[in-house]
């Protein structure tokens, strides 16, 4: 039974403590958010219980208006990246910009080497006289 009556003030107020830190600063009457703090800290029986009855603007469950509901469509603003259709759209997207990048980088090298080809192909003839694999005239002795 002694136990009793320290549990349930030790309780009540850390039920009251996490109440209040969970409340948006818009739902806190009368004092700001961390004066609320300290008093349901400072004054351990007296303070839960004063948080409880003044402390929180409290609605009306019935309504719909209550914190469930505005936690619920909280949620449905927020979605997961990888749930997000549009976050997802976006990552292909750039992964297709990537991808024709690396492809119109490859074909530009691809040119690039061939050009460099033709170019050491001339300068082999240049070099040789004008007979090279390709020329069909016989060589002259």
């Amino acid at each position: 039974m002694r136990a009793l009556l320290f549990i349930v003030p030790l309780a009540l107020t850390i039920y009251a403590f996490i109440d209040c830190l969970n409340t948006s600063e818009e739902d806190t009457k009368h004092l700001p958010k961390i004066a609320w703090v300290f008093i349901i800290l400072l004054f351990w029986i007296v303070g839960p219980v004063v948080w409880l009855v003044a402390g929180k603007a409290r609605r009306n469950a019935a309504t719909g208006t209550g914190p469930s509901s505005w936690q619920r469509g909280r949620r449905q603003q927020w979605v997961a990246p990888d749930d997000n259709p549009d976050f997802l759209k976006s990552l292909k997207d750039d992964k297709d910009a990537r991808k024709a990048e690396a492809e119109s980088e490859a074909e530009s090298e691809a040119e690039s080497r061939k050009a460099e080809k033709a170019e050491d192909e001339e300068e082999l003839k240049r070099r040789n006289g004008g007979s090279g694999p390709d020329d069909k005239t016989p060589p002259t002795s």
